[in-house]
């Protein structure tokens, strides 16, 4: 039995992006449903794992100290990026962003300091008070009061495409498969990081040993759907927002406490024992999110952080506890690595680190001398026992390749003719702007801007 659903704006997808489409779409008078493939206690999809936007702010901004300004944030995302963004739409981003933080400020969202440590981004990033589950919690809260519809267990598997709009949409809720006949439609359901086959096609054998970080629920099926019909992709399937986790987390939904944040005051070996890149290149929220790839790229896609005690003092621990032995050797046993190669590893180290200089609170040019790699900053020997080590794992959070848009967010089709009334925001179309690496609270920035801008053009949709 086919259940029929009269919609004037439909959304698809649950996270934040989602959900500032629908909000926006609403507030400009629009009839709007949401269709979220998870149950309601896994809502929310990536978005229940964030922390924190990057935002643009010419003055001091509660929580924000000082100034971000564009061009020092464009800067910042074109170094991580190696330039591949559609710098058009990154600017968009960047400069809309602050309004962002101010729609999210006013739609229940609240905000709290920046946590100090490794991320040094109290002048960057704004954190949500209560993390990412706090987020979604209160924009939900917001739909239901502005009286958005919400489907909850609502697989979207087919949007009909035809001449030129999306004339149905089709998904099912249980046993009962349902059509929508909206008026607009906005994508905003994710990448395909959970799909493990669409994964081993772009990374092979490899992918079997990646964790993916985020929602089980972001396998694709809108994506893969939309890219058969002819709408234009953006991105390379093989990048992502891949981060170092502890190997030990589950292999879906482990969220953010499994990142490790130990690498910048630790060297990281290989299962052979050996290093393979500059722990300290940069500050880490401009950096973390390579070390995903770098893993992947390494023997069994596997690496071992290692560093002694009062290291383990300089970064958010694990919520698992630390592999610690007496002796470099023991702890090479521990990790099952070869224990001269290990030995010979950290002795090399600790020969090249400088006398004097370590300063963890910023970037202090205390390098290594003749080693290579080499470490650019927080050189320390690794000296005072117990020796500590945690074992890493690539992170997915969510994959690059999807859907290109314009700058109101319409979809376009390979000829470059944007769908009349589909529209994309957050993950699945972030490659137009993310083309590799990753800017701590930059995704949120992106879903957020997007939402809006989805919201706004879709609810005026049939005006146009």
């Amino acid at each position: 039995m086919i259940l029929s659903l009269p919609a004037e704006v439909v959304v698809i997808g649950g996270g934040n992006a989602a959900l500032c489409a629908a909000i926006t779409a609403r507030e400009a008078g629009a009839d709007v449903t949401v269709l979220e493939a998870a149950p309601r206690h896994m809502r929310g999809g990536n978005s229940r794992h964030t922390r924190n936007l990057r935002v643009m702010h010419r003055e001091p901004l509660a929580p924000l100290v000082e100034s971000y300004v564009s061009a020092e944030y464009l800067d910042d995302l074109l170094r991580v990026t190696a330039g591949r963004t559609d710098s058009k739409l990154a600017t968009l981003v960047i400069e809309r962003s602050e309004e962002a933080f101010e729609f999210l400020s006013r739609n229940g969202v609240r905000f709290q300091d920046a946590l100090s440590g490794t991320l040094n981004l109290a002048r960057t990033n704004a954190f949500f008070l209560g993390g990412g589950k706090a987020l979604v919690n209160a924009l939900y809260a917001r739909a239901e009061a502005l009286g958005i519809a919400v489907c909850y267990e609502a697989s979207v598997e087919h949007l009909d495409i035809r001449d030129g709009r999306v004339a149905e949409v089709h998904w099912r809720s249980g046993e009962a498969a349902k059509v929508a006949y909206p008026s607009a439609v906005i994508a905003a359901s994710g990448g395909f990081q959970a799909n493990l086959e669409w994964l081993a096609e772009a990374w092979g054998p490899a992918a079997a040993n990646f964790t993916i970080r985020g929602t089980p629920f972001a396998t694709g099926t809108v994506l893969r759907d939309l890219l058969n019909q002819g709408v234009a992709s953006v991105g390379d399937p093989a990048q992502c927002h891949a981060v170092a986790v502890d190997a030990r987390a589950p292999r879906f939904d482990g969220g953010i406490v499994t990142r490790l944040d130990a690498i910048p005051y630790s060297l990281t070996v290989n299962r052979d024992g050996e290093r393979f890149y500059d722990e300290g290149e940069d500050i880490w929220p401009k950096r973390y999110a390579i070390w995903g790839r770098l893993i992947a790229q390494q023997p069994g896609q596997v690496a071992y952080a290692i560093c002694d005690t009062p290291a383990t003092k300089l970064f958010m621990p694990s919520c698992y506890p630390p592999i610690t032995a007496g002796t470099i050797a023991e702890l090479a046993a521990a990790l099952g690595l070869p224990d001269r190669s290990l030995e010979r590893t950290v002795a090399a180290f600790n020969d090249a680190c400088p006398e004097s200089g370590f300063d963890p609170s910023q970037l202090d040019g205390c390098a290594t001398t003749g080693l290579s790699p080499p470490k650019s900053n927080w050189a320390r020997p690794i000296m005072e026992p117990p020796f500590v080590a945690y074992p890493l794992r690539p992170g997915i959070t969510f994959t690059y390749l999807g859907v290109q848009v314009d700058a109101q967010a319409r979809v376009q089709t390979a000829d470059g003719a944007p769908i009349a009334n589909l529209y994309a925001a957050g993950e699945i179309m972030a490659g137009s702007i993310l083309g590799q690496g990753y800017l701590a609270g930059f995704g949120m920035a992106i879903g957020s801007v997007f939402g809006m801008i989805a919201g706004r053009e879709a609810a005026g949709h049939d005006a146009a």
